[in-house]
């Protein structure tokens, strides 16, 4: 739960604070993606998932914007936000993090069943 409140946070970061440039907002989103990453993960492969979500979701949505089906109303760098990345790695470490700890419960479940049959 404090892995979904801190995306959350960062998240509302993303929207809510004003920075004085995008440069700015976008190493401070980094910064805080990457200490997610190392307050609740700290393990390669969730680094790995993290950093290919972030290039995938962003390459979708650059396609997305270039066929224009969505737009943004002041673009970055090659028609997407710079924060973006920022965000799909948060997310991609916070889904991991739920994933595994449903994981480990169903697990737990069925060790609990058949110890009991």
């Amino acid at each position: 739960m404090r892995c979904v409140a801190v995306f959350v946070g960062i998240n509302h970061a993303s929207a809510k604070v004003d920075f004085d440039n995008n440069i700015q907002l976008s190493l401070t989103l980094a910064a805080l993606s990457i200490g997610l990453w190392w307050t609740f993960d700290r393990s390669c492969s969730g680094f790995g998932l993290g950093v290919g979500i972030a290039f995938l979701a962003t390459l979708i949505t650059q396609l997305l914007v270039y066929n224009g089906v969505y737009q943004y109303t002041s673009p970055d760098f090659l028609y997407v936000r710079s924060w973006l990345p920022c965000i799909f790695f948060a997310g991609g470490i916070t889904m991991g993090n739920i994933g595994r700890q449903l994981a480990m419960y169903e697990c737990k479940v069925i060790a609990e069943k058949s110890h009991q049959e």
